[in-house]
């Protein structure tokens, strides 16, 4: 079983899914799979692929209405992918911190 930062790269690593998921960010209510559909040039059934994968990460929830299914967009998740990437953003500030401390002349 995939542990959540991986389904969460595996969302937002299609730019199709990032598209849907700024789509429903944007919106200023739910969105029907048709409505999605839509506004790219692919199938419903296609859509319907993309959304189940960005539902499976938590980044988009739905709601059944009838026969209709309304998605909207839920950013919270996208908080563990950033404190991940804040790790590598701080390594990467001291490594080159202290690259120009070394290049300077100063101690490490």
């Amino acid at each position: 079983m995939q542990d959540n930062i991986t389904k969460l790269f595996k969302a937002i690593a299609d730019p199709t899914r990032r598209d849907i998921f700024h789509a429903l960010v944007i919106a200023t209510s739910a969105l029907s799979i048709t409505q999605i559909s839509n506004q790219f040039d692919m199938t419903r059934q296609g859509v319907t692929k993309h959304i189940k994968i960005l539902n499976e990460a938590g980044l988009v929830k739905m709601n059944e209405q009838g026969r209709n299914r309304f998605c909207f967009a839920d950013p919270k998740p996208l908080k563990e992918v950033n404190k991940w990437m804040q790790f590598y953003s701080q390594f990467w500030d001291d490594s080159l911190d202290n690259l120009g401390n070394y290049l300077d002349g100063k101690t490490v």
